[in-house]
C-alpha cells in the first residue's frame, strides 16, 4: 500500500486514493472547461444581410436654418414619415434664446421640402421650459402618429410622449419615466413582438421598454446595448429612428459617439424572438462627419440619424450634421454594399459546480460567444 503523499518538506498532503480522487476531479473541472471554451468559439450557423453603403445626397445640407423666427440658429435631428406619396418631416429647430421646438415640412421627392412658419410642437409645461422640445422620432400606428422627443428643462432631459392624427395638432401624454430622471431618444417599434410594443431608449447606455398601449411603459432595469472599447461607439450608444422588423431581426440603427465625442451611426441586430438579444452589430459605422457641414457648427463632427424611410428599393437615412443642419443619405437594395456574418448573440456563461472542483464555491466561466464582421459584397 503506497503511503501518503508529501511535499518537498515532508508534509503529507493526500492519502493515495484522495489523491486520485482530487486528480480526477480536478481533470474533469479542465475538460468541461475547455469544452466551455471550444463549443463557444465553434462555427455557428450564418445568416446573411445587407445593409449598406449609404451615399450621401449631393444637395446636402437640405434644411438649413433661415436666420429668422423658431428656427433661427439650427434645424437638425429630422424624423421623416412617407404617407400618401409625401414625406413628411418633423425637425428640431432652436431660435435666438436657444429654445427648441419641433417643426414640420413635406416634400414630393424626399429632398426638397417646404415648412409649415409656425413649430407644431413647442414648451407647454414645466419640464419643458428653458431648453424646450428636442430630437422627434415617429411612428405610425394604426391611424395614431407616436412622436417620442426630449422634453428639457436646463437641469434634466427627459424623455416624454405625444399623439397625433394629422402630424400638426398633438396631444402630449407627459413624461414616459418620470421616476427615472434623465432619459432621453426613445425609438418605438411599430408592430407588437409577443403581444407587447417595444421601445429601445437611452444616451449613454442603451435600454428597452415594452407597452401594451404605447403610452405606458415598463422599463427593463439591465442595458441591453453597451459602449465598446476601441469603436466608434466607445464612448456612448443612443437610438436612431424606430426600427424595423426583418427576416433576421429587429434593425436599429443607432448613434454611436467615441471618447473624443465624434458622432457617427451604426446598427444593430436584435433577436424578433427576444428583443434583449443581440444577434450582431457594426464594427465600422454606416455614417461619419466628413464634410465640412457635419464637421462645423453648434457641435463639430456630429452625423446623428433620427429618420428613415423605406421606398420601393431606397432607403432614405436623414441625419442631423453639427446640430445646425438636416442632411440625407440614401441606400438602393441592389447596389452593392456589405454582407454580415453572425453567430451567437453575447456571452457563453457556465457555473461549475463546488462539487466538482472541490472547493467551497461555485465558479463561474464566462466565454465569448459572440462573432459579428462585414465583408466586401459584390453588386447583385
Amino acid at each position: 500500500m503506497l503511503g501518503p503523499l508529501s511535499d518537498y518538506k515532508g508534509n503529507s498532503i493526500l492519502s493515495s486514493a484522495a489523491g486520485f480522487e482530487a486528480k480526477a476531479r480536478i481533470g474533469l473541472a479542465a475538460i468541461l472547461i475547455l469544452g466551455i471554451l471550444i463549443g463557444a468559439c465553434a462555427p455557428k450557423a450564418q445568416v446573411s444581410l445587407t445593409l449598406g453603403p449609404f451615399v450621401k445626397h449631393g444637395e446636402n445640407p437640405i434644411l438649413t436654418p433661415p436666420g429668422r423666427g423658431f428656427e433661427a440658429v439650427a434645424v437638425f435631428n429630422p424624423a421623416v414619415i412617407h404617407e400618401n406619396g409625401r414625406f413628411y418631416m418633423l425637425y428640431r429647430a432652436e431660435d435666438w434664446e436657444g429654445v427648441s421646438t419641433i417643426g414640420l415640412a413635406e416634400s414630393e421627392d424626399g429632398v426638397h421640402f417646404t415648412r409649415r412658419p409656425e413649430p407644431v410642437v413647442f414648451p407647454e409645461h414645466d419640464y419643458e421650459q428653458g431648453g424646450g422640445c428636442e430630437d422627434p422620432r415617429v411612428v405610425k400606428v394604426g391611424d395614431t402618429y407616436h412622436l417620442t422627443y426630449t422634453a428639457y428643462d436646463l437641469k434634466t432631459a427627459r424623455l416624454a410622449l405625444a399623439t397625433s392624427q394629422d402630424l400638426v395638432h398633438w396631444q402630449k401624454h407627459g413624461l414616459v419615466f418620470p421616476e427615472r430622471g434623465w432619459t432621453k431618444s426613445g425609438a418605438i417599434l411599430s408592430e407588437k413582438v409577443k403581444g407587447k410594443y417595444v421601445m429601445y431608449f437611452g444616451d449613454l447606455d442603451m435600454w428597452i421598454a415594452y407597452s401594451d398601449d404605447l403610452i405606458h411603459w415598463t422599463a427593463r432595469e439591465e442595458p441591453v446595448l453597451r459602449p465598446r472599447k476601441g469603436y466608434f461607439d466607445s464612448k456612448l450608444v443612443e437610438p436612431g429612428p424606430p426600427p424595423i422588423l426583418t427576416e433576421e431581426g429587429i434593425l436599429l440603427i443607432y448613434n454611436g459617439a467615441d471618447e473624443k465625442l465624434r458622432y457617427s451611426v451604426g446598427w444593430v441586430l436584435f433577436d424578433k424572438d427576444d428583443p434583449t438579444k443581440v444577434l450582431a452589430r457594426a464594427e465600422e459605422p454606416i455614417l461619419e462627419p466628413k464634410a465640412s457641414w457635419e464637421k462645423f457648427g453648434q457641435v463639430p463632427n456630429v452625423t446623428f440619424a433620427e429618420g428613415l424611410v423605406i421606398k420601393d428599393d431606397t432607403w432614405y437615412l436623414y441625419y442631423g450634421a453639427a446640430d445646425m443642419w438636416v442632411c440625407l443619405a440614401t441606400w438602393r437594395k441592389q447596389a452593392s454594399g456589405y454582407k454580415l456574418l453572425y453567430g451567437c448573440s453575447s456571452h457563453s456563461t457556465r457555473t461549475i459546480p463546488s462539487t466538482l472542483l472541490n472547493s467551497g464555491s461555485p465558479v463561474t466561466i464566462t466565454a465569448s460567444s459572440c462573432w459579428a464582421r462585414a465583408t466586401a459584397k459584390a453588386s447583385a
